[in-house]
């Protein structure tokens, strides 16, 4: 029960995150990623078949990952560009 409260709580944070377009959405989907990993990992100990959902949500974090680096890059170019029209 707790490792599913936990879940429900980082989608909640990475989708409010995302609402208000914050860079940090992707690191609460990360953080939700992680939750779920090792949730399945625990249910493809019973069962093997379920090994395809964790490679799934790795995927799935390595992906929240780079949009978080790509964001912090993209802010930093927007900020450059904004320094450079204001001094003309």
């Amino acid at each position: 029960m707790i490792p599913s409260t936990i879940s429900v709580t980082t989608s909640f944070l990475a989708v409010y995150l995302t609402f208000r377009r914050s860079p940090y959405f992707a690191l609460a989907y990360a953080a939700n990623d992680i939750v779920l990993i090792i949730l399945w990992i625990l249910a493809s100990l019973y069962d093997i078949r379920y090994v395809s959902v964790v490679v799934c949500f790795i995927a799935f974090f390595a992906n929240d990952i780079y949009g978080f680096v790509s964001w912090r890059k993209m802010k930093t170019r927007q900020q450059e560009i904004t320094n450079v029209v204001s001094i003309m």
